[in-house]
């Protein structure tokens, strides 16, 4: 998949990847600071690089498998539960 060279949400109201991405990066950095973390202490604890943690934090990139580990690390690993979940409605016969 190629990468983008901008994002367009930056231009319009519009939900993309990259700005979601963001957005859960900007959320777990809060969660992670609420209990008192570094981003040191956070990436030793789920077992991923420092590095891994650091790029995640700044660019929201960040392989699944890293994500659900920091996930687990600061309890939030049960949020991915919810990912997918939900039953798209596509049909008055699926209800």
């Amino acid at each position: 998949m190629k990468k983008l060279l901008f994002d367009l949400s930056e231009f319009v109201d519009v939900l993309t990847p990259q700005a979601e991405a963001m957005k859960l990066a900007e959320r777990f950095a809060r969660r992670r600071k609420e209990k008192k973390l570094s981003q040191k202490r956070a990436a030793q604890t789920a077992g991923v690089s420092y590095s891994s943690l650091r790029r995640f934090e700044r660019s929201g990139e960040i392989s699944l498998c890293s994500l659900l580990k920091l996930a687990y690390a600061i309890g939030y690993l049960e949020d991915f539960e919810k990912v997918f979940a939900a039953t798209a409605i596509t049909d008055l016969r699926d209800l």
